[in-house]
């Protein structure tokens, strides 16, 4: 038989995250985004609640939680703002490669690091001529004496330029594709590793996003996670454990939008009753709560396909397009029943209702997709 119901220790978790949300993340969800600035103190309070890097295993310092647990932490405070929720996240992302590999000695110096010391770690595959087409990579990297060297360029890195750390994804030979893929792990004040400026954005302006240059940067042997041919799969394997948690974003924003609206709508007079008495307007309120429960269910049954370690690849990528595009469709609909009004500014904090509006439209953007 199937179970909807989440156990008490995931309601309290929810519960939690939800607090943190209201009252860490909301409060300050403005002016980080007007700002275009990450809220340090703001990430690392969630990793002293135990609410940021939450898949690192017990033995290395860190709270082993499932990607259900991390599904329902992740949607309560991308209601308070998703970009703030996208960089609590990324150390989750950043540190799947190396808890993913047989690296056991990069296990146990960085993970501890990571889990227990607030040490931030980003993931970076993106480039300017290949996107997301991790094939695609040009980053160079080769053997010299026991080392490998680094050289290129990595863009659109969540959290790149505040990252302590740094998983990168680079290949022994562009021609040889996927087959000559490797993956590294990379400290930030190496000599050879350099960050570019915050990159200007449409939306998630309160999550940083830079580039990064990697110029004959050595790596030793214990850094390496992931030998020629074999840093594709574990890319791929990162992705399929990570996407369900862009879905979990946009659902948390998509039920924010729709709260605000039926908030808007019980106050709201026109022709003498409140916007609520509208059928046209329950109509569209309950066609935004059937995107916000189906989007839901997806994200979690994805998250569940992982958690039972099961190829959640195809089920995590239905549940980010659908979740994303839901979002999109819910937030527009929202705006529309705020329309104009001198009484709107009175009736809910807009400013915080914009930041979910304009990080919505930038999910729909392609080129930035996991890293």
């Amino acid at each position: 038989m199937l179970n909807f119901q989440l156990s008490d220790k995931q309601e309290t978790l929810k519960q939690q995250a939800r607090k943190f949300a209201l009252e860490e993340v909301l409060p300050v969800s403005w002016d980080a985004d007007e700002s275009d600035d990450i809220p340090i103190s703001v990430l690392k309070k969630a990793a002293e609640e135990g609410l940021m890097n939450t898949s690192i295993p017990k033995i290395y310092g860190g709270r082993d939680l499932g990607l259900v647990e991390t599904a329902l932490i992740t949607e309560e405070i991308a209601s308070a703002c998703p970009g703030i929720a996208t960089s609590i996240f990324d150390n989750s992302l950043g540190a799947e490669p190396i808890i993913l590999s047989d690296n056991e000695g990069a296990k146990q110096k960085y993970l501890p690091q990571i889990s227990q010391n607030f040490k931030l770690i980003c993931f970076a595959t993106s480039e300017i001529a290949m996107g997301s087409d991790v094939s695609g990579i040009k980053c160079r990297t080769e053997m010299n004496g026991g080392d490998y060297l680094l050289n290129g360029n990595k863009f659109w890195v969540t959290n790149g330029g505040i990252a302590d750390f740094i998983t990168v994804f680079a290949t022994t030979d562009p021609k040889l594709k996927h087959e000559g893929i490797c993956a590294f792990l990379v400290e930030k004040d190496w000599d050879g590793v350099k960050t570019g400026i915050p990159i200007p954005k449409m939306g998630q302006r309160s999550s940083n996003t830079a580039a990064l240059s990697f110029e004959n940067v050595a790596v030793p042997r214990l850094n390496v996670l992931a030998g020629p041919g074999e840093g594709f799969a574990l890319a791929m394997k990162t992705f399929s454990r990570t996407r369900p948690m862009i879905g979990a974003f946009a659902v948390g924003a998509a039920r924010s939008a729709m709260e605000f609206a039926i908030e808007h709508v019980k106050k709201r007079k026109a022709f003498g009753m409140t916007l609520s008495n509208f059928q046209s307007l329950q109509f569209k309120i309950a066609e935004m709560f059937q995107k916000v429960e189906t989007a839901r269910l997806l994200v979690l049954k994805s998250a569940w396909e992982a958690d039972q370690f099961r190829d959640p690849t195809v089920s995590a990528s239905i549940a980010k397009m659908y979740a994303t595009e839901s979002a999109w469709e819910v937030v527009d609909e929202a705006l529309q029943m705020f329309g104009g009004g001198t009484d709107t500014p009175r009736c809910f904090p807009l400013k915080n209702f914009s930041v979910i509006c304009v990080c919505i439209e930038f999910m729909k953007v392609p080129v930035k997709s996991n890293g």
